[in-house]
């Protein structure tokens, strides 16, 4: 029996959680990687499986890794390793996360495009966004009230910036949380004062632009060579190796035509 793949709303994970059960492919977690690239990928596989099923839910990389500690999904993506509650979670119930590499990603810092500001330090991103700094004049802008957006608590965009450019300080208390890279993109692009961060995919929404970090422009290359400050790379959890159709899978979005998908949607490629 054939389904279409499914991005599912929060009230649809009950359905995820049946449909693992009922032989589809489930497949949890990360936004950065949910919402573009790994339905495309899906796609493409059943293009050359029409047999193959998917149920696709990208709420954030927090959920992928909890859906495979408790069943739910055979495969959570993540764009950020797991934590060692998760690891300690995870052989409460006997569960073995492994990990798998499927692309690399770098976090632009996205202005509006109206904003005269087009580089910044690591100690002025630090700053703006743990509050430090809440004017632009402070960070060779025009004055005004800097408006700070950023992932919610489930992200793991929002678990890896704070980790690799806040020192792992708490956010500002004015940060306004969204549910995704979009919702970043699109906040920024209507505000002159905004600021937020999104995946490299999400890099080129009309109206912002990327802001240089100590000199250092987020490119393809700078993120293969870690040159970039805020560069990582994005993962598929298992239970232990993947087996089946769960492999075939996870092999197909590694080989060439997978990796092919994650250039042409913004990631860097790991071959």
């Amino acid at each position: 029996m054939k389904f279409k793949t499914l991005l599912l709303a929060p009230a649809s994970l009950a359905i995820a959680a049946s449909a693992a059960l009922a032989g589809n492919l489930v497949i949890k977690g990360s936004d950065t990687l949910g919402a573009k690239f790994i339905p495309q990928v899906s796609e493409a596989y059943k293009a050359k499986n029409p047999d193959a099923a998917f149920e696709i839910a990208a709420e954030g990389s927090t959920t992928g890794i909890a859906a495979i500690i408790d069943g739910t999904a055979q495969i959570g993506m993540s764009s950020r390793p797991a934590k060692p509650t998760e690891e300690s979670a995870a052989q409460a119930k006997g569960v073995t996360l492994t990990s798998t590499v499927v692309a690399y990603d770098g976090i632009a810092v996205i202005v509006n495009s109206a904003n005269p500001v087009t580089k910044i330090t690591k100690k002025q991103v630090e700053q703006i966004f743990t509050g430090d700094i809440n004017d632009w004049s402070a960070a060779q802008g025009k004055a005004g009230t800097i408006s700070i957006y950023t992932r919610n608590t489930s992200s793991g965009t929002y678990s890896e910036f704070k980790e690799l450019a806040m020192k792992k300080r708490d956010y500002a208390a004015s940060s306004q949380k969204m549910a995704g890279n979009e919702q970043i993109a699109q906040e920024v692009a209507k505000n002159p004062s905004g600021i937020g961060y999104v995946g490299l995919a999400y890099a080129k929404t009309p109206g912002v632009k990327v802001l240089s970090i100590e000199g250092i422009a987020l490119t393809e290359a700078t993120v293969r060579d870690k040159s970039y400050p805020y560069s990582r790379p994005t993962f598929f959890f298992t239970n232990g190796s993947p087996a089946g159709d769960t492999k075939k899978f996870v092999d197909f979005t590694t080989g060439d035509e997978g990796q092919k998908i994650a250039a042409q949607v913004g990631f860097v490629p790991i071959k």
